[in-house]
């Protein structure tokens, strides 16, 4: 049993921390929403009324939060305070980041952790909403090989695959160049598909026919974004649940950022980003990104 402070229990990080729970691990959480909180105790975790209190005595600290900045006001302070929690940690304990942010801001908490004996890395996911409560999820991480090692059994509590992807940071990389394939991907199959059904063609059988044919790809395999084509999708369900066009715009700008940084050509990744900037711009932000299919029949393009 190990003792872990959580801090973030939003819609990923509340399933995360229940599943540690389920391996039997002691956790204690803190978020900003008390409704979070108070469900979290229902499962049997501790509820802390800050951050600092949460991470007392904790021998791992594991954060999931919305952005760069919160990540670095957290681990190394703000305006408002001075000290963040690394200071608090003892030496030798371990922090996983599982916050989708820009790779410098990583490098940096993880440059910062490191100087006062702290094990740290970044461990972006994969696998949404459904694949944190199913403990599931794809765990992409930055760190070194000894850090990695030692978050392997926590990892395991609540996802299916681990990778290591390099040195801090890297996790955060590899997940950006992830995203922006998966939006260029599900643009595309929208766009294929609606171009199909409007040429006369059943939307189901044309998917079955290009997932056995070298349009395969994942979209159309697991995500159909046409309603009716595939139970359980969010396509299915009026594109609610999954990750949500926001989601998927702020994933996109972080790997615009840093392809401007590493002066990549990217026309793919700008295109999409274009597509799902218009769709989100028009309502539909809070929709999965499945929903850009909507942007096509719409003819809004």
């Amino acid at each position: 049993m190990t003792k872990i402070a959580f801090i973030g229990l939003g819609n990923m990080g509340g399933p995360m921390a229940a599943n540690l729970l389920k391996a039997g691990h002691l956790v204690t959480a803190f978020d900003l929403v008390q409704v979070a909180l108070d469900e979290f105790v229902k499962l049997g975790g501790v509820a802390a009324s800050s951050a600092s209190e949460a991470v007392i005595g904790a021998e791992v600290v594991i954060s999931m939060l919305p952005a760069g900045q919160h990540v670095a006001g957290l681990y190394l302070g703000d305006e408002r305070r001075q000290d963040g929690l690394l200071k608090l940690l003892a030496k030798n304990s371990l922090v996983i980041d599982s916050s989708t942010i820009d790779a410098q801001t990583s490098r940096q908490v993880g440059a910062a952790a490191q100087k006062l004996g702290i094990s740290f890395i970044d461990a972006p996911v994969s696998g949404g909403t459904a694949g944190a409560k199913a403990g599931t999820l794809s765990f992409i991480v930055g760190g070194e090989k000894d850090a990695f090692a030692q978050a392997q059994s926590i990892l395991k509590a609540m996802g299916a695959n681990i990778f290591h992807a390099g040195d801090v940071g890297s996790g955060q990389v590899a997940k950006m160049c992830n995203n922006m394939l998966l939006s260029v991907l599900m643009a595309g199959t929208a766009e294929a598909l609606r171009m199909g059904m409007e040429n006369g063609l059943d939307a189901e059988v044309l998917s079955d026919i290009m997932v056995k044919s070298s349009g395969r790809n994942w979209a159309l395999e697991i995500y159909n974004p046409v309603p009716g084509v595939m139970e359980g999708t969010p396509a299915s369900k009026d594109y609610q649940g999954g990750f949500m066009v926001d989601l998927m715009n702020k994933d996109l700008a972080l790997a615009l950022a840093a392809a401007k940084v590493s002066d990549s050509s990217v026309p793919m990744g700008q295109q999409a980003s274009m597509l799902f900037k218009a769709h989100g711009e028009a309502g539909h932000g809070g929709l999965d990104f499945s929903s850009i299919y909507q942007h096509y029949a719409n003819n809004k393009v």
